[in-house]
């Protein structure tokens, strides 16, 4: 007895076993109908467009970021879960989504497909970065690639399918910014400009961006750090150093989205952060997010990736949004009403649970959504519950009903009950709640 005893104390005085891991979120049941309404809308848009769902692996080899992204991104420098398995592989938790598809593209034979082959995905991806609001360490997508197709119109029908997707949501306030960065036929002359530019002010720059100046000095537009920001002002833009080909396939997307009446803003400092962008790139902010952060999602042209993998050169464009950061702006934009509830089925004593178990599992064959509730408990508390919980009708049922071979049926809107006979019951519920 002792011993029991003092095992109990044991546990009850013990500290939990583990903490929710630093940049990660649980996604509880009042989150739902946003994840719901975005999902919902990405299936909705992307299949408007002849999209289809594709998901690949949570880690893949490590090589193919470090092929796709370049070596001076952020991504593979220092943000990338990496981890040897018992075959002494490399492998990396996908920090992103484009590579992985490009990658299965090729391994299922889609470029023997009509193409573009048009693609859409959501899922979680992760990324070891410092948390912030609407940034985790473990972080979630809806994006879309087509592959297959270097035409600027392609181009145009992704952004439209994003601006879309957020039209579908309801979220005011986006805003679309828009830039080229060229291609590797007028990027190489840039670069050496930008480098003149910059050489003479090194000192001045952050540390990272010094870095930036070495490896890919593109990248030096990226830079959130309020150090750079005055040179970055005064800095070169790739746009008016593009080439005839690049200048004309910007014209392009610049009248389509007009002919679409989307509105945009010419950004010439956005780059996007990873190296294998070419062209159009694009981003999407709300600014009620605020500060350097205010990007839901953004994408653009990637002809180069599929090469840099080592395959057929192989044109691509498509995005990636957010869906954590657009959350945050959906909940501002519509709080969700608590998800209904139709029937709250109560027992009010012990030996009555599987009679109302019973008749709460034929009523949900009906397709009512039905919580059961076993006894005993005061009834009061047992209505509080079912309040709580968004219930259109309680269902009550105790000794004197089952005596009579009766249920009580009570309208928790109007406050008001009957008592019915069981053979009654579906007929009498399909009329207060309008069918099932």
């Amino acid at each position: 007895m002792e011993l029991r005893k003092a095992h109990s104390l044991s546990f009850d005085t013990m500290a939990p076993i583990a903490q929710r891991a630093r940049g990660t979120q649980d996604l509880l049941p009042a989150d739902q109908p946003y994840w719901d309404a975005m999902e919902g809308a990405a299936k909705n848009q992307a299949g408007r467009f002849g999209y289809q769902r594709i998901e690949t692996p949570i880690f893949e080899s490590t090589e193919l970021f470090q092929r796709s992204a370049g070596e001076s991104s952020d991504v593979v420098a220092k943000e990338m879960y990496t981890f040897t398995d018992r075959s002494s592989r490399s492998l990396a938790l996908r920090p992103e989504g484009t590579a992985p598809i490009v990658r299965a593209y090729f391994d299922a034979g889609l470029d023997q497909e009509p193409q573009p082959v048009r693609l859409f995905y959501t899922g979680p991806y992760f990324r070891y970065d410092r948390p912030q609001a609407g940034r985790f360490r473990e972080f979630h997508q809806f994006g879309i690639e087509a592959i297959g197709d270097g035409s600027p119109v392609i181009d145009v029908e992704a952004i439209v399918v994003g601006w879309n997707w957020f039209a579908e949501l309801e979220i005011g306030g986006v805003s679309l910014h828009l830039n080229s960065i060229g291609d590797e036929v007028c990027r190489p002359a840039y670069r050496e400009l930008l480098r003149e530019y910059y050489r003479p002010h090194l000192s001045k720059l952050s540390e990272e961006s010094r870095a930036r100046f070495e490896k890919n000095p593109l990248r030096l537009f990226d830079s959130k750090d309020p150090q750079d920001e005055a040179l970055k002002r005064e800095a070169p833009h790739i746009v008016d150093h593009l080439c005839a080909p690049c200048a004309e396939a910007f014209r392009v997307v610049k009248e389509g989205l007009a002919s679409e009446e989307i509105p945009y803003a010419l950004n010439p400092e956005l780059v996007r952060g990873l190296d294998y962008y070419t062209r159009t790139v694009f981003e999407y902010q709300h600014a009620s997010l605020g500060g350097a952060q205010n990007a839901l999602g953004g994408g653009g042209r990637y002809d180069g990736l599929a090469a840099a993998l080592g395959y057929r050169s192989t044109p691509g464009v498509g995005f990636a949004m957010g869906l954590d950061r657009t959350a945050i702006a959906l909940k501002e934009a519509k709080p969700a009403a608590p998800t209904a509830l139709d029937i709250y089925a109560v027992s009010l004593e012990a030996p009555d649970e599987l009679y109302v178990f019973h008749l709460a599992s034929s009523l949900r064959a009906r397709g009512y959504r039905v919580v059961f509730d076993p006894g005993p408990a005061r009834l009061d508390a047992k209505l509080r519950k079912a309040a709580r919980r968004g219930a259109r009708v309680a269902l009550l049922v105790g000794p004197e009903e089952r005596e009579k071979q009766q249920i009580v049926i009570r309208d928790m809107h109007a406050k008001t009950q009957t008592s019915v006979a069981e053979r009654e019951l579906l007929s009498t519920v399909s009329q207060m709640l309008g069918g099932g």
